[in-house]
């Protein structure tokens, strides 16, 4: 069994480390555990984004790919211009991507593959036309400094759309959520071995700001909008911004 990740903030190494070993399971173990349904909510948050043809997107902690898989087919077109910067600091998730994009050679051209910092993008000022993060912001060791260089590297009017686990208001969603990561999550992880890396959901979904906290980090961040749109009952969230 792998160890288990402090209760506290872990670093930004164990957080490496932990989505370098669950991404074998990654996709299989979210398709289950959402009944397929996180995939309708991710392109949710892309829509929220408007991307158009030839514009050049960056998909932060992109784990395996599927957001920024879903990019590239928005911003395709005939010129063959635009680009999506897949970026993730987890090797063995780029790894997974960088094969899926083996199997979509009419995309290859349009996506990119990085290993980077969220806390010290790699990108120049004003680079992109929009941006996405699914799962990823409740992970960074430093939510305000991943918003301020998320806001550095986007172009000015760009919008970006924050996919991620919410702490509902209602007393029933709060229950629900509870026995779904407890019951469910949980056992099924610890099936193949992952019990440790998934129990950490609980815990993080705990210390990650709930919506309207989101949206004054956004502001500080120097955002000049903000909007948290919470879904499915308020156990998830998409958090707008525009710069």
């Amino acid at each position: 069994m792998n160890s288990v990740l402090p209760l506290e903030q872990p670093s930004d190494q164990q957080v490496q480390q932990l989505f370098n070993q669950v991404a074998p399971m990654y996709d299989n173990l979210n398709d289950w555990l959402s009944l397929g349904q996180h995939r309708v909510w991710k392109k949710m948050a892309i829509a929220w984004t408007n991307p158009k043809e030839g514009d050049t997107f960056i998909d932060l902690c992109c784990g395996s790919g599927d957001v920024a898989i879903m990019l590239a087919r928005k911003i395709s077109n005939k010129n063959q211009t635009g680009q999506v910067f897949g970026v993730d600091f987890s090797e063995s998730q780029l790894a997974i991507a960088r094969n899926r994009t083996r199997n979509l050679p009419h995309l290859q051209k349009y996506l990119t593959w990085q290993q980077g910092d969220a806390l010290n993008l790699e990108f120049a000022d004003q680079s992109f036309d929009g941006a996405t993060i699914s799962y990823g912001l409740r992970n960074v060791i430093d939510i305000p400094k991943c918003l301020s260089e998320l806001h550095r590297v986007l172009k000015v009017g760009a919008k970006v759309a924050i996919l991620d686990f919410h702490r509902p208001q209602n007393l029933q969603a709060q229950q629900f959520q509870a026995f779904y990561l407890n019951n469910l999550v949980v056992p099924l992880a610890k099936r193949f071995d992952l019990e440790a890396e998934y129990a950490y959901l609980i815990p993080s979904i705990q210390r990650f700001p709930i919506g309207s906290e989101q949206v004054k980090l956004a502001i500080a961040a120097g955002f000049s909008e903000a909007t948290h749109y919470p879904i499915v009952n308020g156990l998830m969230g998409i958090l707008v911004l525009r710069k």
